[in-house]
């Protein structure tokens, strides 16, 4: 033992390293307690919550922010041939870049073998204006709103309703 170590030692301090005791920390909590920021009930009550903001309607999906996550729609409806493709009337943390207008119509493109672009086969009316919609808290684009103020959904991550 050097001096240092010695000094310690009659000072009954020793290193954690030479202590016989060391405690860890999983020791140290008392799970006896009920943590404070914990709800075993809480699934059900977000899941009572989502069917009453639905009013009874079933929806394919809800659509979160692929970027930041944050909830976007709950109740939605998939197209039926682009599956990664969805419309709502009823959104939340949703903005629309009003000053950007999204015309695609004079995005109309023939690809291989003839076929129409993306946005026809999405039964987009290729003479409609779209303007753009963003996550109001990220500011990510996730999709398009029609005149008829129906939410046209791309860029989202789609999770079991």
């Amino acid at each position: 033992m050097n001096s240092k170590e010695e000094k310690l030692k009659e000072e009954g301090e020793e290193s954690p390293s030479h202590s016989q005791q060391t405690v860890s920390d999983d020791d140290e909590i008392d799970y006896s307690v009920k943590p404070e920021f914990y709800d075993s009930e809480l699934d059900d009550k977000d899941e009572l919550w989502v069917q009453k903001k639905r009013g009874g309607r079933t929806s394919d999906a809800i659509l979160n922010c692929p970027a930041c996550f944050t909830t976007l729609c709950l109740d939605c409806q998939r197209h039926e041939k682009n599956v990664t493709q969805y419309r709502a009337i009823f959104v939340v943390n949703c903005k629309i870049k009003s000053k950007q207008v999204a015309d695609l119509g004079s995005k109309r493109k023939r690809g291989k073998k003839g076929r129409r672009s993306c946005d026809a086969e999405a039964g987009y009316d290729m003479g409609e204006t779209y303007k753009h919609v963003c996550c109001s808290v990220c500011s990510t684009e996730v999709g398009v709103i029609d005149e008829e103020e129906v939410y046209h959904f791309f860029n989202v991550l789609p999770s079991e309703s």
